[in-house]
């Protein structure tokens, strides 16, 4: 079966005694399988995450775990809101990056993809299964792409699906076809764990440009390519206004009329806004939805419910990704945000200079 959610909110948990820690990772496994909507995974860091569709959602799978599945006390971190990275703009400069021979360059740009496009990968609309000239003429009708590009995606990803591209634009390249296996995996590599914060990336489309390849074939083998591609990627990512983007819930709230002000005020503090009010026929109910970033979610329903005396109901549901104002790598909100993930992963707090992944000619 397939949901149309996905989980969002996250938070590490551990055993209180060391001696129980085979028994929650157990629990975490027969959570995992009495509900679809969960995601039980182990992070780089080496701990235990549960990421589930919202707060509401997360308590219940970590009570269940604690008394059902796991039966040992757990202790539980602070919830985490999963970020997505993106670019903003196309690359300023064409990105290069030689082997680690020296006799390999590839040239890369990196450019934003339309978000109509995003979603309609991700709905698997669009696909690596798809009719490779049926798809490249979609994309040319309704976004615009060169047919001959369009028919030359290599791969989307990461996991093979994801809303990000890899299109070969290249001209005349000898021996091109060798290294696009090498290439494939480490455009999966570098969309699962982007340039500034190791978030996935979304909505991404990169460009190879151009490749010079060694003529022996010794020369160019995966341990020349993969860490040189990947180093393109993310060097093309980085001088493309990379960006974040959050998750965004759609809350609808009933409520009656005198109920309406203490709304907008709770939703007014937390970086809300409301798009569409009605009144429910023949009832003084009305019905509020608004859009509420999944970050500050947290505590919501109850602020909601003491600011309204208890009248309002909210129902949350993941909608949308939007994208957060700034660039990563400059100082401001976005930066913030970005130097706070990577603190909590445990990377040095500084985003990756361009230099790291950029040689020159």
């Amino acid at each position: 079966m397939k949901f149309s959610m996905s989980p969002v909110v996250q938070v590490a948990v551990e055993v209180k005694n060391a001696n129980d820690l085979p028994k929650l990772v157990e629990g975490l496994k027969r959570l995992s399988k009495s509900d679809p909507c969960v995601l039980c995974y182990t992070s780089e860091t080496g701990e235990h995450i549960v990421a589930g569709a919202g707060e509401l959602h997360l308590e219940i799978c970590l009570k269940d775990l604690e008394e059902d599945h796991a039966q040992v006390p757990i202790k539980t971190g602070d919830p985490v809101v999963g970020y997505r990275e993106t670019v903003q703009s196309e690359s300023s400069i064409t990105a290069l990056s030689k082997s680690p021979n020296k006799h390999n360059r590839i040239f890369m740009r990196a450019v934003p993809m339309d978000e109509e496009l995003s979603r309609l990968i991700e709905d698997n609309k669009i696909g690596p299964r798809d009719d490779a000239k049926e798809r490249a003429r979609v994309l040319a009708d309704q976004f615009e792409w060169d047919v001959t590009d369009a028919r030359k995606i290599w791969c989307f990803g990461p996991d093979t699906n994801g809303p990000n591209t890899l299109v070969d634009v290249t001209k005349g390249v000898q021996y091109l076809n060798e290294i696009k296996d090498s290439c494939v995996a480490a455009f999966q590599w570098a969309a699962k764990e982007g340039p500034c914060a190791e978030e996935p990336m979304r909505g991404c489309r990169f460009n190879i440009m151009d490749v010079a390849l060694h003529a022996d074939t010794i020369h160019r083998g995966g341990g020349q390519i993969i860490p040189t591609a990947r180093r393109v990627v993310y060097a093309s990512a980085l001088v493309a206004q990379p960006g974040l983007q959050e998750p965004i819930y759609l809350v609808e709230i009933q409520c009656p009329e005198n109920a309406m002000g203490g709304i907008y005020g709770v939703l007014n503090r937390r970086r809300g806004h409301v798009f569409e009010e009605a009144q429910r026929p023949g009832t003084p109910l009305y019905n509020i939805k608004a859009y509420l970033p999944v970050s500050e979610s947290f505590g919501f329903t109850a602020d909601l419910r003491s600011n309204t005396g208890g009248q309002a109901f909210p129902q949350s549901v993941f909608d949308h990704w939007q994208l957060m104002n700034g660039v990563c790598n400059e100082p401001g909100k976005v930066g913030d945000v970005t130097v706070a993930i990577r603190k909590r992963k445990g990377l040095a707090p500084e985003v990756p200079a361009l230099d790291r992944y950029l040689d020159k000619m």
